[in-house]
């Protein structure tokens, strides 16, 4: 039964939905939340049963559960929780399993009894597996049920791994991940090829028997399937659908994964709007590219039928609004990302003078400089632009094991050919190849092994940066100490971080 909206803005949300400012504000929301259910269920002498997610998206929800637990004395005594799903298979102990992803996160910093938890069993014989589900499905049933679920979504639209195609009245059961699934999953294997292809999963219809439900996406990566599961109509393409079906469940974003809905996204359609040039540009922008017109050709029946009569009153006629932003688009246009000597450059995105400036390109990893702006940083070089770039982290995690060996190989060849002893290059070179030929997914690789991918990628740097025409006294290397953890979830950036950027522009004074 669809759900009567009474406000305009949200006249095309399906369900309830709270916006705020950032990831942080909306996890401390969802955490006091959850606290405040804990306190008030202890007081009544209950117990609380919880149910919870993995993934980026909670961390900073448990983060600050386990702060009011040490600092405000929350306690999890009284807890039980239900995981939403396992990768099988999987040991608990493997550095994917969401076992060793909740310890990590949450169990092991707070007072919960370990006999209270409860995650999927990675570890069973799959024709156990039916039987264990039923066990999971009726433990849930005579605790009375979650008391409150908490959600992620993934880019399919799954909740938990409730794939497209899974019923609004599925249990508890095994899976076959989809493919996009197990690709966002690759960099935590070390590869798509590492990536389980199925999993157990509470099912649609025992999340919807929790008595609340919280959904919560971050950054506009999710604003695309955020907008599907809100505003689009239900579907087992979509599973998070399902949850419009729901009278019990809520939707908490921060401003970027809110993004794509009507109300952020055309706010014109739903509200009148303060018509600022940056609001009226996008708007123009859409209905070019909605009516499939030129800006220059769009009408004032244009504008009526499409939400934006209000702009073509107070701002126009739409004859002049065209040809303003027209204009202003025009003008960004330009073969002189630094500015162009001698021009008029009042309506160009770059003064003109001084003629020739001194820039600095911060690159996070070895090679983001020529993929993502390869044609500009070129131009500014061609242009007599004094260019440096700065390679903020060694990226040495993007490298291949096997290319490690072809290069040390090479290094031993190289050594031998000159008269020199390759020995303990060579010692070296098999205990590294040991280590390779054993290594587990997602292993950390030794500390030698890293230096060499951070090699690689750093020669590969130099070229594309020679190339490019910088000289090599304006290449930096910063090795930001944040991202050297050997692992692909790297650190919070530091004061250390923030200084050796300091220091650098300070040197370089672009």
């Amino acid at each position: 039964m669809a759900r009567l909206n009474l406000l305009e803005e949200t006249r095309y949300e399906k369900l309830p939905v709270s916006v705020y400012a950032d990831q942080k504000s909306a996890s401390l929301a969802v955490a006091a939340r959850i606290a405040k259910l804990i306190k008030d269920k202890q007081a009544a002498g209950q117990q609380t049963v919880l149910g919870l997610a993995t993934g980026v998206t909670p961390i900073g929800v448990y983060a600050e559960l386990i702060r009011l637990h040490k600092e405000e004395g929350l306690s999890f005594k009284d807890v039980i929780t239900f995981n939403l799903d396992e990768y099988y298979p999987m040991k608990p102990d493997a550095v994917q399993s969401y076992v060793t992803f909740m310890n990590e996160n949450l169990f092991d910093h707070v007072d919960i009894d370990k006999s209270k938890v409860h995650i999927p069993d990675g570890t069973l014989d799959q024709d156990a597996v039916a039987a264990f589900c039923l066990d999971y499905e009726k433990q849930l049933s005579e605790l009375g049920g979650l008391d409150l679920q908490l959600l992620g979504i993934g880019r399919t639209g799954h909740i938990g791994f409730n794939e497209p195609g899974s019923a609004p009245n599925s249990g508890t059961r095994l899976v076959t991940l989809d493919d996009l699934t197990r690709r966002d999953a690759s960099r935590d294997f070390g590869g798509k090829q590492n990536v389980p292809t199925k999993a157990i999963t509470m099912g649609v219809g025992t999340i919807f028997k929790a008595r609340e439900i919280i959904l919560m996406a971050w950054s506009a990566k999710k604003a695309p399937i955020v907008r599907k599961a809100v505003e689009g109509e239900i579907s087992g393409e979509v599973p998070a659908t399902f949850l419009q079906l729901s009278d019990h469940v809520e939707f908490v974003l921060d401003a970027g994964a809110a993004s794509g809905l009507t109300r952020f996204d055309t706010p014109w359609l739903v509200k009148d709007c303060v018509w600022k040039n940056e609001l009226i540009k996008k708007a123009v922008i859409w209905l070019s590219g909605t009516v499939g017109k030129p800006i220059l050709k769009l009408t004032e029946e244009d504008y009526n039928n499409h939400g934006m009569a209000q702009l073509a009153v107070e701002q126009g006629p739409v004859y002049n609004i065209n040809i303003d932003i027209f204009n202003q688009i025009q003008h960004t246009i330009t073969g002189w990302p630094g500015g162009k000597p001698g021009a008029d450059d009042s309506q160009r995105p770059e003064r003109a003078e001084p003629a020739r400036k001194r820039s600095i390109v911060f690159s996070p990893h070895p090679d983001d400089d020529v993929i993502s702006m390869g044609g500009t940083f070129i131009r500014l070089v061609d242009q007599g632009h004094d260019v440096h770039v700065a390679y903020q982290t060694s990226g040495n995690t993007a490298v291949w094991d096997d290319d490690v060996l072809r290069y040390v190989e090479f290094a031993i060849d190289f050594k031998e050919s000159v008269g020199e002893d390759a020995g303990e290059l060579k010692k070296l070179y098999g205990e590294m190849r040991h280590f390779i030929e054993n290594k587990l997914p997602n292993q950390i690789d030794t500390q030698e092994i890293r230096n060499v991918k951070g090699f690689i990628r750093k020669t590969e740097a130099i070229s594309g940066a020679r190339f490019s025409g910088v000289p090599d006294s304006n290449i930096h290397f910063q090795a930001l100490p944040f991202y050297e953890t050997g692992k692909t979830k790297k650190n919070a950036v530091g004061e250390e971080d923030i200084l050796l950027t300091m220091e650098l522009l300070k040197k370089v004074k672009p």
